[in-house]
């Protein structure tokens, strides 16, 4: 017999997804109630729909009340992670993305893609980017404005071309397309009909405009604007408005100002301290951290750019000390009571060939990518010195299981050209461009050093780097390895597998799908699969 009465159920079922299992969803309208409800529920030996009755029906300010009570009160930060909320932004910089993409925990992002979209439009007249109010201000506005302009124009003006020349570099009749009559793939001469063959236009048109956009991509300035959806809890929004609040960019502390108002529309107790007195003594902490670093590193650090793209290996321990954590990580919770410091001496002891074989053994139960390694292999780091385009950065930008620290954009490390720019004869275009851009950023740098990002192209090389553990490795070399990916970021992934093999030979192995192979239209079987999997569900 139930516990509730015909009533409570009434009432509890507006609230909560069944009234009578152990296992239900909460569906409370507020964000705030479904919060304060996790809360409580720590703090007392009632059930949460007993909560619920017992405290929240009658009382309709109940969540808000006791939520602020825990967090303000007793400073209870995890509570602040019950309330979600989800944001768009529409209209911002590239600079200013990668600000908010830095947050690793709590956020999740959508950002607009420069394979898919073009981005040539027109706005009122003006190409959309980004104009900094204090730019804007100064005696470099017009020539901001001109480096600007000419990157667009260069861009927009060669996407037909460029689109073209993909088209005849790797004409259709080469590619193979599945026919529906007999399931097989056959060359796209070879198909009769008709909805086969407006298919294979489909996905070759798809992938040659994604070629010609890649290449491309490397003219847009970082002022190119964007839009970002972001899904997230109370506590990581907090911290995000926290540093943006502390930005030396009028763009970023006016977007932590915009965010926090559509923020205290859904999720308001949940955000509450991002601009109070202890905000605002975080924003202090965070700048008085990045001056002090500044200064300390004047004073130590003479400056010596690297010239041109880099990818190294530069910090990593021994394979016999990384093996013998990893094994013992291993063995760890499998083992009868006994300590992390007891099994590590006696892994020690094991020889190497039987080491090897213990290795072997979970590299042969990874049947896909998909089937991470265990925890055990996040024992040994590897850090890597990176330089490449920005553009690429903004791929392997977006793996946040790890650390990874960047500098300011400048134009200090040149840039390289891809060969389709030179053999389609637009050489001269790029490097022009590129040009205009270091003499306008030269100027701008020596009284507005981070203001001048926004006039950097996607194509200058950009200095960072990344640490790993090889659970990660595995996942960011293998998923930026597939056949789909950019080819520069694939090239990255391939040398940093390569770098990570040579010194680790045997715990290398465990990247069994690492694709080493290059590819004419890196989207094409994509492509394939993407419009297979849309006719299946039409069906």
């Amino acid at each position: 017999m139930s516990k509730f009465s015909i009533e409570e159920k009434k009432s509890l079922s507006n609230h909560f997804s069944n009234t009578e299992d152990n296992v239900f969803a909460i569906i409370s309208p507020r964000q705030v109630d479904r919060g304060a409800l996790m809360s409580r529920y720590s703090r007392t030996d009632k059930s949460m729909r007993e909560i619920f009755l017992d405290e929240f029906l009658k009382n309709k300010n109940r969540g808000e009340e006791f939520y602020n009570r825990v967090l303000l009160e007793y400073g209870d930060d995890s509570v602040a992670e019950l309330g979600e909320a989800q944001i768009a932004i529409e209209g911002l910089s590239n600079i200013a993305v990668k600000k908010i993409e830095d947050r690793r925990i709590g956020l999740s992002y959508l950002e607009k893609s420069s394979r898919y979209v073009m981005w040539n439009k027109k706005e009122n007249g003006k190409y959309r980017f980004y104009r900094d109010p204090e730019i804007m201000k100064s005696k470099f506005a017009d020539m901001y404005e001109d480096s600007c302009n000419f990157s667009f124009d260069i861009y927009s003006k060669n996407i037909e071309p460029m689109v073209n020349y993909v088209r005849e570099k790797y004409p259709i009749e080469k590619y193979r397309f599945k026919d529906a009559a007999d399931g097989k793939e056959k060359l796209f001469s070879k198909l009769k009909n008709e909805s086969d063959i407006k298919s294979a236009n489909m996905i070759y048109r798809g992938s040659t405009k994604a070629k010609a956009l890649d290449i491309l991509r490397g003219l847009l300035p970082a002022s190119t604007l964007t839009n970002v959806g972001i899904t997230g809890n109370g506590r990581a929004f907090e911290y995000l408005l926290t540093i943006l609040g502390s930005s030396d960019l009028k763009e970023e502390r006016d977007l932590a100002s915009k965010i926090k108002k559509e923020l205290d529309t859904t999720i308001k107790s949940f955000v509450r301290r991002a601009d109070d007195k202890y905000g605002k003594a975080f924003q202090k902490y965070l700048k008085d951290v990045k001056n002090k670093s500044r200064l300390i590193t004047r004073n130590e650090i003479k400056s010596n750019p690297i010239i041109g793209s880099v990818t190294k290996l530069v910090d990593y321990e021994s394979e016999k000390i990384a093996m013998d954590k990893i094994i013992t990580s291993i063995m760890y919770e499998q083992s009868p009571s006994t300590s992390y410091q007891n099994i590590l001496q006696q892994v020690k002891k094991i020889s190497k060939e039987n080491k090897i074989k213990i290795v072997n053994e979970f590299i042969k139960i990874r049947t896909n990518r998909r089937h991470r390694p265990s925890r055990a292999f996040e024992n040994t780091y590897y850090t890597f010195d990176l330089c490449n385009n920005f553009g690429m950065f903004r791929d392997l930008h977006r793996h946040r299981a790890l650390t990874l620290e960047r500098q300011l954009l400048t134009t200090d490390h040149g840039y390289n050209i891809p060969n389709e720019i030179k053999i389609l004869g637009i050489e001269r275009d790029f490097k022009d461009c590129m040009n205009k851009t270091k003499e306008t950023f030269e100027k701008i740098r020596k009284k507005y050093p981070e203001q001048g990002q926004y006039v950097v192209n996607f194509g200058y090389n950009y200095p960072y780097f990344m640490k790993f553990n090889l659970r990660e490795a595995c996942h960011l070399i293998e998923l930026r390895t597939v056949p789909q990916g950019h080819i520069d970021y694939r090239r990255v992934a391939q040398q940093m597998f390569k770098q990570i093999n040579k010194v680790h030979p045997n715990l290398s192995k465990i990247m069994k799908y690492v694709d080493m192979k290059e590819y004419d239209l890196e989207r094409f079987e994509s492509e394939k699969r993407t419009e297979e999997k849309r006719k299946n569900f039409k069906k």
